[in-house]
């Protein structure tokens, strides 16, 4: 099966080795090419020294010269709003807005065609910056990731916004994390280790299984245990949601890039928690064209017993991609 989804990286799924400086920028993207990737998605202020102030004339010639030896493309970069940057100030729309600009400029000196937008960013802050995007040929994303969904309330007022200016320049970046049918098993293995009751644990799984609101499952475990760490485990309902993949049907058209979430990708190639088969079969059905970027989490879950293989775990995400008809 061929389709129009194309396979891109985040650099941010090598977090733990670069943190480790077990390897460098050019190593991720290396790394990236090798899967069979054909885009690169960066957060800028982990790759990118300096960022998001303008990189240097020397670093945009060396960043250019390893697209072109790796032959990958610059596809998204992620920016963020500080907005307690300077102690005991708050920053203001304007001062917001400035430095949502100064992101696109960033973005633009490097080549990127996305921004993902950090989901609290709110939609006056968005509209305001929408034009400067377009003069810079810029497509801006609100990131939609759990617990909020395509159809959530702070997602409609964002669709507000796009039906209301029909800009073509701002949409939606769905997380595949919204789509977990099981509890990841690192997650909840982490904190067993750190000393919930495994058959709470167990309870809570079975619970989000089942399809019970995150809601229920937390006052019910309230019930059982009044130690922090058991309602830590019930609250993971609540931030790994499931939602039926056809709840992007409507708004596919809105879609300007993917985010790709894994956190435990296993031999064969399938991801623990999220139904991959489903939500692809989905997209490629509805005609979604653009990248779905392989961000991998699972590091920070399991770190303080094995050792993190990113490179690994990408690679098998990517195979699954490539599985599913993406990118080939």
């Amino acid at each position: 099966m061929s389709s129009n989804i194309k396979r891109a990286v985040s650099l941010y799924s090598y977090q733990e080795e670069f943190f480790l400086k077990k390897m460098n920028l050019e190593d991720c993207i290396a790394a990236a090419a090798a899967t069979g990737a054909t885009g690169i998605e960066i957060v800028g202020e982990q790759s990118v020294p300096g960022c998001p102030k303008l990189p240097s004339d020397a670093f945009v010639d060396q960043w250019f010269g390893w697209m072109d030896k790796y032959k990958v493309t610059p596809v998204a970069h992620d920016m963020f709003l500080d907005y307690n940057k300077k102690k005991g100030h708050y920053w203001s729309d304007d001062e917001a807005v400035e430095s949502f600009k100064q992101d696109i400029r960033f973005a633009h000196k490097l080549g990127f065609k996305v921004i993902r937008v950090i989901v609290n960013t709110t939609p006056q802050i968005i509209e305001k910056v929408i034009p400067f995007a377009e003069d810079h040929d810029i497509k801006l994303g609100i990131e939609v990731h759990a617990p909020w969904n395509i159809n959530s309330a702070w997602m409609e007022r964002h669709w507000d916004v796009m039906e209301r200016t029909g800009t073509k320049h701002f949409g939606f970046i769905p997380d595949m994390g919204g789509f977990c049918r099981r509890l990841p098993r690192v997650q909840v293995d982490r904190m067993i280790r750190n000393g919930a009751d495994p058959e709470i644990a167990k309870f809570v799984c079975e619970q989000h299984e089942k399809g019970i609101m995150a809601e229920y499952t937390i006052f019910e475990v309230s019930r059982m245990s009044n130690r922090r760490i058991d309602m830590a485990v019930a609250e993971l309902s609540r931030h790994n949601t499931f939602v039926n993949p056809l709840s992007l049907v409507p708004h596919i058209d809105r879609i300007v890039h993917i985010h790709g979430k894994c956190l435990e990708m296993l031999e064969d190639c399938t991801e623990y928690s999220i139904p991959y088969n489903e939500v692809v079969a989905v997209l490629l059905k509805h005609g979604y064209n653009g990248y779905i970027a392989t961000e991998y989490e699972g590091n920070r879950h399991i770190q303080d017993v094995y050792e993190v293989d990113s490179v690994e775990q990408v690679r098998r995400h990517q195979q699954m991609l490539k599985n599913l008809g993406c990118g080939i």
